[in-house]
């Protein structure tokens, strides 16, 4: 039986190592083996794991996991943490799902937006409806088409759901012998979201599900699902444990404690969420300079004698593309390099779609490896604008610090040295305008908002690396949230 990655190897080879056995086993079969009817054989699973008349179910679990795309470092193991509550409501007649967690952090060290290590939680609501996804910020729905795909997945590859994909739409099915067992592997997928394998046992119990799902760092992001310890509730059959790895590394180890087969779901689309767009707004905040703000991720253009440079290009074609398109209003000259903040994976998904616009990007180079391997990887799940243009990506690095210059105008990155959240670390100055650009070191609260009774310690940490550098700052930008005079991050940290 496969088992949960913990070599060292990088994510992209375990992506396509996967992808290749995949293939291989897919090939080994069906010259190997008679066919199977993967009608039949779905038939009898459904029937056997109680899923005929199952319209609904929700299940309730605590763990633990990682969170995607969030490690310290490039190539290391999804930061773990602790899952306090985790509900999940799949209806499969309606073709949607609903998910509440409530997680702190395991380890001091990587991304997310859960509070720091010891304290707190983070609470969070996200739903699908079809191909519409979004998340609860109160009351407020607020769209998320960039978790679209792996909600889709979600639905669909759980144990009842992949069976009932399947009977939908597979892609044939053959016998698999792994460690002395045999199962029945039927191929299955939904397009633009995933393609995917279920291993039926013996006991005609779905044990483990091998996808394959699209990423706007990773491209193809392998992804392995186990269940086992299947128990009857209602006649209907289900796991009773949970484990989930993406890229290589884990992301859920839960224990489930109640299952409810048939529970009413109630799931539309708020009006909110149907009429979401991308949206950019160019602020001016100096001669040649724009925050781009408008979503939940910022940008910066910064204008020189021939080119333009943009700081940050976050989340994923949808938003990068629009920012990209808003510099062009901005200046006809060319966007020649794009500078990363970081390398998780929210300030990193519109990476790929600047490389399919023509730019250099500029990353730590530390993390240069990392991402001239995920360039190179392919995205044909949902072929995205950088596997639409076929173009090589090109990466540069900054070691320390990097000086960008027409004579006129400068642009200084260094690192953010000593964070707990990133290491290789980037912010930007400009010297001129004495302006800072940073990246979830400080995330400004709402105007006139009460100062926090506890110091944060990326704030601080922050104030200790402008301090090192002799950094004379008026106006922070930050990549989330507003631009705000420096005097309101020296509140944050208690220095007035």
């Amino acid at each position: 039986m496969t088992r949960q990655t913990t070599t060292h190897h990088s994510a992209s080879a375990i992506t396509r190592t996967a992808i290749m056995a995949g293939v291989a086993i897919l090939a080994a079969s069906c010259a190997s083996t008679p066919p199977v009817d993967a009608s039949a054989a779905l038939n009898q699973a459904n029937a056997a794991m109680g899923g005929a008349a199952l319209q609904s179910i929700q299940f309730d679990a605590t763990g633990t996991g990682g969170i995607f795309g969030q490690a310290y470092q490039p190539g290391m193991a999804w930061p773990k943490l602790n899952v306090t509550q985790f509900s999940r409501v799949m209806d499969y007649d309606g073709g949607a799902l609903r998910q509440d967690i409530a997680q702190n952090r395991a380890e001091p060290t990587g991304g997310g937006a859960l509070p720091l290590m010891g304290t707190g939680e983070q609470r969070s609501t996200g739903l699908l409806k079809g191909n519409s996804a979004w998340n609860m910020a109160g009351p407020a729905p607020q769209g998320a088409p960039l978790a679209v795909s792996g909600r889709v997945h979600d639905l669909w590859t759980s144990p009842h759901g992949a069976i009932k994909a399947a009977m939908k739409s597979n892609n044939g099915a053959w016998k698999v012998t792994e460690d002395g067992k045999q199962y029945t592997a039927v191929s299955f997928g939904q397009p633009g979201h995933f393609t995917a394998t279920a291993y039926i046992n013996a006991s005609n119990q779905v044990e483990r599900v091998d996808s394959v799902q699209p990423s706007p760092v990773m491209g193809d992001t392998a992804t392995s699902t186990w269940y086992s310890d299947y128990r009857s509730v209602d006649g209907v059959w289900f796991p009773m444990r949970i484990r989930q790895n993406m890229g290589g590394y884990e992301v859920f180890d839960l224990v489930v404690s109640a299952v409810k087969p048939n529970v009413p779901v109630s799931i539309e689309i708020p009006a909110l969420v149907s009429a979401f767009t991308e949206r950019v707004v160019a602020d001016k905040v100096a001669d040649g300079v724009w925050y781009l703000g408008g979503g939940s991720h910022n940008s910066v253009a910064i204008e020189m004698a021939d080119h333009m440079i943009l700081v940050e290009s976050p989340l994923y074609d949808g938003r990068a593309s629009a920012v990209l398109a808003e510099v062009k209003k901005l200046s006809p000259k060319p966007i020649r390099f794009v500078v990363n903040s970081h390398h998780h994976f929210d300030h990193a998904g519109g990476l790929r779609t600047a490389v399919a616009e023509g730019a250099e990007i500029v990353v730590s180079a530390m993390a240069r490896p990392y991402f001239e391997r995920m360039m190179a990887n392919p995205n044909t799940v949902a072929p995205d604008a950088l596997a639409k243009s076929g173009k090589r990506a090109t990466v540069s690095g900054v070691d320390g610090s990097r000086t960008f210059t027409d004579g006129k105008q400068k642009v200084e990155v260094y690192f953010i040295e000593g964070s707990v959240h990133a290491y290789g670390f980037n912010m930007v100055y400009l010297p001129n305008e004495k302006l800072l650009i940073e990246a979830d070191a400080y995330t400004p609260g709402a105007p006139n908002s009460p100062t926090p009774t506890q110091i944060n310690g990326n704030n601080l940490n922050l104030v200790q690396n402008m301090d090192r550098l002799k950094l004379k700052v008026e106006r922070i930008l930050p990549l989330h949230g507003r631009v705000v005079p420096v005097a309101e991050l020296y509140t944050a940290v208690g220095r007035k």
